[in-house]
């Protein structure tokens, strides 16, 4: 057996990294608390991303560590098949609470790409347990993210997700991307133009038969690919031929749930209710892995209901960790917190100050966009000649060494705090960037 040494950077294969660039530079992060990380050299660090879109409460909040402690003392696990605990159940009601009305059966997960996955199923189940099973087909949107899983990836849009991992699941399709730079840079809020870029759904139903597709699957407000806020009226338009055509309409809430844009969901905030609504990241405040769908009655029914009165498995669907002790424990306090704080109001309250802040950076060195809505916002840099994605991973480097964190995709910034947020703590923000971005010139 090889030695380890204790502080070997190199068996650690890092995900999303550039695992040499890291582990000849690390950058170490060992405490938290509130809107800080603690650096390995004893530096704090704002956290301009909460977390990684995740740590909505800002970072250890004294509640949820009790309630963690406090289970696992109790209760550390309980298998979940023909078996459960009654965390699982309360934190499931809890759940269906803030969710859009209907939206009020809850499957747990561990992550957002397990949410995905299990949405995907449950649509592909629910057409099966109809006498439709030849509704196979799964359409997502270009520069979608949807996770890690294949069902993800194959009804994702980022190429770089994709590219190394063969064909993915067959039968799927994809509607374009909203980002449109030529009429809508420099939008606050939803953007003015682009709901028209729904209708491509009805051409996709001309090519393929509504009968054949199973569930259209996007983000509201799509977070990964650099923020891309949906244009005001298409997601509207996007609910009504879905709905026209009996097509399933899932959306991916992972980074937008638990309010991130100023509400529970994207779909109360923006008024509009799909099918399934995928959770993870905020469900947990981050502080125990979890992730959930959230399904429609009918949905559930419709699986449920064909199974026929004989006792029996109806989806065969779920796995080991899924409504763990911890987590649920976790989720119930981090509810707990949201409504006892009133975080999610608080987001929507500061949003105009956000807003107002970020868009002040206009005009600096090689931005293009800046674009915003609820407690998120994307900078927009024009890529290097000849280097995609370098001016990103050098702002991403500085503003770190400067003390703050923010995400980079590509050659555009990614902002999404805590929604904590004091009004001095935006503006350290800005501060930052706007030195960063001097400096980057």
């Amino acid at each position: 057996m090889a030695a380890i040494a204790p502080n070997d950077l190199s068996n650690w294969w890092m995900p999303f990294s550039d695992n040499r660039y890291f582990k000849a530079n690390p950058r170490l992060l060992v405490a938290a608390k509130d809107m800080h990380y603690t650096a390995a050299d004893g530096r704090r660090i704002l956290d301009g991303t909460a977390g990684l879109w995740c740590v909505n409460a800002g970072h250890g909040r004294d509640a949820i560590v009790a309630a963690i402690q406090h289970q696992a003392a109790t209760l550390d696990f309980a298998p979940t098949f023909q078996l459960g605990h009654p965390l699982a159940f309360q934190l499931a009601a809890r759940l269906a609470g803030i969710m859009p009305d209907g939206l009020d059966r809850i499957f747990f997960t561990n992550s957002g790409s397990e949410s995905v996955d299990t949405a995907l199923k449950i649509a592909l189940a629910y057409w099966r347990a109809r006498g439709q099973g030849q509704r196979t087909r799964l359409i997502g949107r270009e520069r979608g993210y949807h996770g890690v899983g294949f069902g993800g990836i194959s009804v994702g849009g980022i190429v770089t997700n994709r590219r190394a991992f063969g064909p993915g699941l067959p039968g799927t399709d994809h509607l374009p991307h909203t980002h449109d730079l030529a009429r809508n840079a420099f939008s606050r809020g939803q953007p003015a133009h682009g709901a028209e870029l729904a209708d491509r759904l009805e051409a996709m139903i001309a090519l393929h038969g509504a009968d054949t597709i199973a569930a259209v699957i996007v983000e509201p407000l799509a977070g990964s690919t650099g923020v891309l806020v949906p244009p005001a009226g298409y997601l509207e338009r996007l609910r009504a031929i879905t709905a026209a055509h009996g097509i399933l309409l899932i959306f991916d809430e992972v980074i937008s749930g638990f309010g991130r844009l100023g509400a529970a969901t994207a779909a109360e905030r923006l008024g509009v209710t799909p099918d399934m609504m995928c959770l993870a990241k905020g469900l947990t405040n981050a502080a125990v892995p979890m992730g959930a769908v959230a399904v429609a009655r009918p949905v559930h029914d419709g699986i449920v209901d064909a199974a026929g009165d004989a006792p029996g498995i109806e989806l065969f669907h779920g796995t080991t960790y899924a409504a763990h002790a911890l987590a649920c424990a976790a989720g119930i306090a981090a509810l707990d917190l949201y409504a006892a704080e009133g975080l999610f109001a608080r987001a929507r309250a500061v949003e105009g100050l956000w807003e107002a802040a970020l868009h002040d950076l206009a005009g600096l060195p090689h931005v293009i966009d800046i674009r915003n809505f609820g407690l998120v916002a994307g900078i927009e840099l024009a890529p290097r000649p000849g280097a995609p994605g370098a001016r990103g991973q050098e702002i991403f480097r500085a503003m770190f060494d400067a003390g703050l964190l923010i995400r980079v995709t590509g050659d555009i910034i990614a902002l999404s705090p805590p929604l904590i947020i004091s009004e001095g703590q935006i503006g350290e923000i800005c501060a930052l960037l706007r030195q960063g971005l001097q400096q980057l010139a």
